[in-house]
């Protein structure tokens, strides 16, 4: 406490003496004060290709979402928070009985080519994922088979849903496609539609030409600022993404000053982004989370349906260690099911640390015991109940990172005698071969939560999707999933929130799934732009989100200083 008053009074100190320069000081008209202004080109590397400009087509293509971010505008938006907040529509209502959604468009919204915005636009965009042929998630398909869209007049759009759905609003995130240049087209006929080439939207930059490389292939896009946007014509003239293979093709652009930003730097390239001189780098916790899946209902693997013994499990795994090891320090732990820096999350959820004595003590709870005399480390060292060993699959895709990473964990739980025996597959047959028909003991993956800003983890742990849903892990709990229900049903956020906290809480408890960490996103851009931001994100797209702010050229005008002591 000494210091500390020592402190106080040295900051008082200060604060006098400053005050008083501040009122002798005769005010010096030459301090200069800069303010933004119109023009400047920004150019960003994006790694990848260019597939179909059409924010109804890009669910699969981070590159697609990313230029689509710039040209299209939606009825809502999310904040960094998962709040929703209005864009192409001037305000919304919901009826009592969360089943009327009302959506009154902005007067002021314009298309690229100058039509208004109009109802027609929503109707339109909004019934193509009703059709037969419509090529996009199935699940999204399937929800919009019970949804009524209702032009009710020019401006104004209600959709009719047959029960409670919190989580409509994602829905209404999505970018609106132009009715006076599509009328007509089928969903299937949007796949190849010419409109994808040179495409008309509302946001705050519009479509001007694609770039080609010197091998005449496609290099990238250029797009410009567009005069009447609702919310302010940008300071940026011009955005240019320039597409690049790799991140380090995309690093080495930077490094070059072919570019001013790198949409996304690995946790291997972080060091060298770091070092590079008038680099700003932005890092937010993406919208990933990597976990094992567990198949709880295994007609031979009943241990896997105890909780004590998943538990074990997650105790046994040096989180901290795997994150410093393979990712660089570039994640964080996951505490829970539900993001961190949702509107939902649980602060102050307690987390499952690394603690192998306890691991030991419940497996030897559960009668699971090793060999007298068998020494850690050595082949012997495995648990076994009345004969039967302990010995599970864990199975992996063949995907950078994830051999080691398995391997990790394997390591981590032989230590407490726990044998996993590693199953390495093909990518594209986790979900369709091991997940969705159950077949599986084991699964390291990774959860995909981006373009839905909603939290709602019904579609993975009620006990209604265990047979055909997405509850991969045919977990049942009554309580977790009244709770969903209710939080789905519900369009009071505070209840929801209410709700959510008491599933973090049951979840910490069952572990259902070992969720492992969530990959840090780090966007790096050059110094010389300015305005940019980065908070929670549920897309990597989202460190646009206040694009028609930034600025690279600046007026200097003069200001007399008016101190106020």
């Amino acid at each position: 406490m000494r210091n500390l008053r020592w402190q106080l009074v040295i900051a008082l100190g200060g604060l006098l003496l400053v005050v008083g320069l501040l009122l002798g000081q005769t005010p010096d008209p030459t301090i200069a004060s800069i303010q933004p202004v119109q023009g400047g080109a920004y150019a960003e590397a994006l790694i990848g290709e260019i597939v179909r400009l059409n924010p109804l087509l890009d669910f699969q293509n981070q590159v697609d979402r990313d230029i689509d971010r710039l040209l299209y505008g939606s009825l809502i938006r999310f904040d960094s928070r998962g709040n929703p907040v209005v864009d192409l529509a001037e305000r919304y209502a919901v009826s009592a009985d969360a089943t009327l959604y009302t959506f009154t468009l902005r007067e002021d919204a314009q298309w690229h080519d100058g039509e208004p915005v109009t109802s027609d636009d929503v109707v339109f965009t909004f019934s193509k994922f009703q059709e037969e042929d419509f090529r996009g998630p199935p699940d999204l398909h399937e929800v919009w088979q019970e949804i009524e869209i209702v032009r009710l007049d020019e401006r104004n759009v209600q959709f009719q849903l047959p029960e409670p759905f919190a989580p409509f609003l994602d829905f209404m995130a999505t970018g609106l496609l132009p009715d006076h240049l599509l009328r007509g087209a089928t969903a299937a006929e949007l796949i190849d539609h010419p409109f994808n080439a040179e495409p008309v939207g509302t946001g705050p930059f519009r479509f001007e030409s694609f770039l080609q490389g010197e091998d005449g292939q496609l290099a990238g896009v250029s797009l410009t600022a567009f005069e009447s946007y609702y919310a302010g014509r940008p300071y940026l003239e011009r955005v240019e993404f320039r597409l690049y293979p790799s991140a380090s093709q995309a690093l080495q652009a930077y490094q070059e000053e072919l570019v001013q930003g790198v949409a996304g730097v690995p946790a291997s390239s972080l060091q060298t982004a770091i070092s590079l001189p008038g680099t700003d780098l932005y890092s937010a916790v993406g919208p990933f989370t990597t976990l094992v899946f567990l198949n709880t209902a295994h007609p031979d693997r009943a241990f896997l349906g105890q909780k004590e013994f998943r538990q074990a499990l997650l105790l046994s795994i040096n989180r901290e260690w795997l994150i410093n090891q393979f990712f660089d320090g570039q994640a964080v732990a996951a505490v829970g099911p539900l993001l961190p820096g949702s509107w939902a999350f649980a602060n102050g959820l307690p987390d499952v640390a690394f603690n192998p004595a306890l691991a030991e003590d419940k497996l030897d709870e559960l009668g699971w015991t090793i060999p007298p005399g068998s020494v850690p480390g050595t082949p012997e060292y495995f648990r076994s109940r009345e004969g039967e060993p302990l010995s599970f699959e864990l199975a992996y895709p063949l995907m950078d990172g994830y051999a080691q990473l398995a391997e990790a964990l394997q390591s981590s739980w032989a230590a407490v005698g726990v044998r996993a025996e590693l199953v390495p597959v093909d990518p594209e047959s986790v979900v369709t071969e091991l997940l969705q028909p159950r077949e599986y003991e084991a699964v390291l993956t990774e959860l995909d939560l981006s373009r839905y800003p909603d939290p709602d983890p019904y579609p993975f742990w009620h006990d209604s999707q265990v047979e055909t849903g997405q509850n991969y892990s045919q977990f049942s709990d009554r309580n977790i999933s009244i709770w969903l229900e209710q939080a789905r049903t519900n369009p009071n956020t505070q209840r929801r929130m209410e709700f959510y906290r008491d599933f973090q809480y049951r979840f910490q408890d069952q572990l259902p799934a070992l969720m492992l960490f969530h990959p840090v996103y780090t966007y790096a851009i050059s110094s010389t732009v300015q305005g940019p931001s980065l908070g929670p994100i549920q897309d990597p797209s989202d460190r646009f989100q206040n694009i028609n702010q930034w600025f690279l050229l600046v007026r200097r005008g003069f200001a007399a200083p008016s101190p106020t002591p």
